[in-house]
């Protein structure tokens, strides 16, 4: 993972705790194993569990809501996490966020923060290179909490890439990694956005 990746999340992160509070091992489908089939990729997409290598070509649209992910049950919140890695995906080639920012909550500390980021370092402006794209190998768990709200964690996995994070500054390499994906999804109608998420090396 990358210091793309590492912006302060902490109070958001603590609500989203908070909200998740009523949920323990106890409860009915808490940490409930991944037991749903895999979500429907759209073409070119890079996050689904078991995809080899990124896609190379430029995208010229981001990624649209896959059926599995409509709805607002734990099978649905889980198709979500596979679109969403595809709309962050998107940005990093792009540099632009609008993607995963329409399907996150306008609070969303840690959306923000890396909305930021692409706008700066992405592939189109050549300061990101690379195999970068983030590629979703399990949601290890889901549950739900307070208030119409899931939570749980996720694993991806990116490649080697360099990075170049100030204007005039030199690439930075990245070791291919595995990181996890701390999540809280919020109900907007009858779908689910992110409400808070945060990557960790």
């Amino acid at each position: 993972m990358t210091t793309r990746n590492k912006p302060a999340f902490g109070a958001a992160l603590c609500l989203g705790a908070l909200l998740l509070t009523a949920c323990g091992p106890g409860s009915p489908e808490a940490g409930r194993p991944n037991t749903a089939p895999p979500p429907s990729q759209p073409s070119g997409s890079t996050s689904g569990p078991g995809t080899s290598a990124p896609t190379t070509a430029t995208p010229t649209a981001p990624p649209t809501r896959p059926v599995p992910a409509v709805g607002s049950n734990l099978a649905a919140g889980e198709a979500f996490i596979g679109f969403y890695v595809d709309l962050l995906n998107y940005s990093y080639v792009t540099g632009d966020p609008a993607g995963f920012l329409a399907e996150s909550d306008k609070g969303c500390v840690g959306c923000n923060a890396l909305a930021d980021y692409v706008k700066k370092v992405n592939a189109k402006n050549g300061t990101l290179k690379g195999d970068f794209q983030d590629r979703l190998v399990d949601v290890k768990e889901i549950h739900k909490g307070e208030k119409d709200h899931l939570g749980g964690s996720a694993t991806l996995k990116t490649g080697a890439y360099e990075e170049i994070q100030s204007p005039g500054g030199s690439p930075v390499p990245q070791a291919a990694g595995i990181g996890t994906m701390e999540f809280t999804l919020s109900r907007s109608g009858d779908n689910w956005v992110m409400y808070e998420m945060q990557i960790d090396e």
